[in-house]
């Protein structure tokens, strides 16, 4: 037994996880499935009687799917567990956060923010999971990574679909700044701490095959061009709610001069 939980909860010595894998895809494939549920069943789930205990339930999940990293690392010192390499400066862990406490409180705030950092953000780590080519799937990290990346977007679109939130132009604004203010942070981190710190994927591309490959090693060419492709990916995060807003007012329009005409 001792054996099984040192494989389960460890790491492999090759690559165990490949990109555009049925283990890569299916856990997307449940994750908008359970989301396109929350859509067809938005009535339903918002008159029933328990409806606020899912949404605790949800919220516990997220944090424990945070937390249960941290709780391997500190279990195994074979991990070669190091504070300084797990400091909280990543888009996906604050996001996991600040998606637990607004769908428990139904949060405005954190909802712009979360939606605009897991949609214009986090979904790279979707797309390239380099984090786990180590862990395939008979091993804890490969379904706590998928747990910590799926649920935020399950908790994002479960207020969408249930509770109508909706980003807007300030969301959009009030999200940049707040990633604005984590990217100082992460690149003071990566200054001070020195070789091997790559918070927020600023100071150079990782070891494993990753969609940032694209990116140059000269970090002001990489900023630049991380800057321009956030703000590409937060314009096509609000592009559905303009094209809604476009058509709502065209339509109020011809209403208007129907009226107006009669």
């Amino acid at each position: 037994m001792k054996e099984f939980l040192k494989y389960f909860f460890g790491k492999g010595e090759e690559i165990e996880f490949t990109n555009f894998s049925l283990a890569h895809f299916l856990p997307i494939i449940l994750m908008i499935a359970v989301i396109i549920c929350f859509k067809v069943f938005s009535s339903k789930i918002a008159n029933c009687k328990n409806e606020a205990a899912f949404r605790y339930f949800i919220a516990f999940a997220l944090i424990f799917s945070e937390m249960s990293y941290y709780w391997r690392l500190i279990a195994l010192p074979s991990l070669g567990p190091n504070p300084v390499d797990h400091l909280p400066i990543t888009v996906c862990g604050w996001a996991v956060v600040f998606c637990s406490y607004m769908i428990v409180g139904k949060n405005q705030t954190l909802f712009d923010i979360s939606y605009f950092w897991l949609l214009s953000g986090t979904v790279f780590a979707l797309l390239t999971p380099t984090v786990i080519s180590y862990t395939g799937i008979t091993r804890f990290r490969y379904y706590q990574f998928w747990l910590e990346h799926t649920l935020g977007y399950i908790a994002i679109f479960y207020m969408i679909f249930i509770h109508k939130m909706r980003p807007t132009i300030k969301s959009a604004v009030k999200s940049y700044i707040a990633l604005a203010i984590l990217a100082v942070i992460a690149y003071f981190s990566n200054q001070m701490i020195g070789p091997g710190a790559n918070y927020l994927f600023m100071a150079r591309p990782e070891d494993t095959p990753s969609i940032l490959d694209i990116l140059p090693p000269n970090f002001t060419l990489r900023i630049v061009i991380m800057a321009a492709a956030i703000t590409f990916m937060f314009f096509i995060s609000y592009l559905p709610w303009l094209i809604k807003d476009i058509k709502a007012k065209k339509k109020e329009d011809i209403e208007e001069k129907e009226v107006v005409t009669v």
